[in-house]
């Protein structure tokens, strides 16, 4: 059986969505657990009145991406844990071919084809390479409209995504769940890279398709949203980058990446955008890694 995760935050409208297209077209054997990470309004009860079979749990403060699907782990009876985004939907099954790839033992872990659903010509995730070591900068080439074709082959990737990636329960064991220092963004490829190092191989199946309706939760160009990213890309670097390529990544995010957005949010005048990621550069450098 696979359990599915998904994490509510104020968005049970989503999840409601998603829990729909689930129950309409999946066909492999799978559970659903909600984890509302402390939502403002009424989701909790909107979501156990639509769908009184689908475990609920509310937590009663917002414990961010990680925290809100490790407490859902601890509910999951599955084999197979499948961390799904609440602002995705299917149209479709797409549970079994992931499941059939992690039956290999070398497998840890796979993530479908994520497709937009409001530009469905466009494909959000075809596998993902890891990071640059110093500048962190991400080096997946980019979409192709022209060779389209070309992003719907299965391989083998080095980082998972986020929104959708499936995971052998044996492996979570083994290697632990991901960590909650973020709160929001890299843990895919934090985890991604733990996954790499005890052994294991990443996997893209595009042969099951999730749509995606994108940034539901946290808006681009919002305070919040450039606050957790500086300062998780920061912690990522503090984290994962070895010997002086971490002080040389550290140094660069402060003296290159933080004066050239400030430089243009200031064009923008956009100074919320500014207070963000210094505070965001500031909290990553100074922030316990443990």
């Amino acid at each position: 059986m696979v359990s599915i995760i998904t994490v509510n935050y104020n968005g049970w409208k989503d999840t409601c969505d998603l829990i729909a297209s689930l129950k309409q077209f999946e066909t492999y054997p799978y559970e659903v657990i909600v984890v509302d990470n402390a939502s403002c309004g009424d989701d909790v009860k909107q979501i156990r009145l639509a769908y009184p079979d689908v475990i609920v749990l509310s937590s009663e403060r917002n414990l961010g991406f990680a925290g809100g699907n490790n407490l859902g782990y601890q509910y999951a009876k599955g084999d197979y844990i499948f961390f799904l985004n609440n602002d995705m939907v299917v149209k479709e099954p797409m549970l079994a071919p992931m499941v059939a790839k992690l039956k290999n033992d070398d497998y840890a872990g796979v993530s479908p084809c994520i497709i937009y659903l409001y530009k469905p010509e466009r494909i959000q995730y075809y596998g993902y390479k890891d990071m640059t070591s110093i500048t962190l900068k991400h080096t997946t080439e980019s979409f192709d409209f022209t060779r389209r074709d070309c992003f719907l082959q299965p391989k083998e990737t080095e980082v998972l995504h986020g929104g959708a990636m499936m995971v052998r329960r044996d492996v979570i064991i083994k290697v632990g769940v991901m960590t909650e220092i973020y709160f929001l963004f890299y843990e895919e490829f934090d985890w991604s890279r733990r996954l790499r190092e005890a052994g294991y191989k990443l996997f893209y199946e595009p042969t099951s398709v999730v749509y995606h309706k994108e940034s539901m939760t946290i808006k681009p160009q919002t305070p919040i949203r450039e606050y957790y990213l500086t300062r998780s890309r920061m912690i990522y670097a503090r984290r994962n980058c070895k010997g002086w390529r971490k002080l040389l990544s550290c140094f660069y995010q402060c003296f290159a990446v933080l004066p050239k957005k400030t430089l243009s949010y200031a064009c923008k005048r956009r100074f919320d955008l500014i207070l963000a990621v210094w505070k965001g550069t500031f909290h990553g450098l100074i922030n316990p890694l443990k």
